[in-house]
């Protein structure tokens, strides 16, 4: 018996987003501030960044497999992870609360979807 892996370009996309989000994250401790342009970012913030942008194209391919929960799941988070990078990145308390806003109606909206 063969078997063979048929991978997706959209799902390992996003999967190589989130995994790269992932290991900046897990990175920190033992890493600098990288350089980005004239800028010296941690890594958390770069791993908050890419995992926002797991989200947004998560969204994208759960829409084009017609998987309508999934991708406003993901449209809700990258929303959400958007604004609390925003956030302390522009110094305003108002993106910060307002991702937090998008987060906890979010998971709520979700939870009330699921039941149905």
């Amino acid at each position: 018996m063969t078997a063979t892996l048929d991978f997706e370009p959209g799902p390992v996309a996003v999967g190589t987003l989130v995994g790269l989000s992932g290991l900046l994250f897990l990175l920190t401790p033992v890493v600098e501030p990288v350089a980005v342009g004239s800028l010296r970012v941690s890594t958390v913030a770069l791993s908050a960044v890419v995992l926002t942008l797991g989200f947004a194209l998560g969204t994208v391919v759960f829409a084009r497999r017609g998987r309508r929960l999934f991708a406003i799941a993901h449209g809700v988070f990258a929303v959400a992870w958007a604004l609390l990078v925003l956030g302390p990145l522009l110094g305003e308390e108002a993106l910060l609360l307002a991702g937090v806003v998008v987060l906890v109606a979010g998971a709520g909206f979700l939870v009330s979807q699921s039941r149905q």
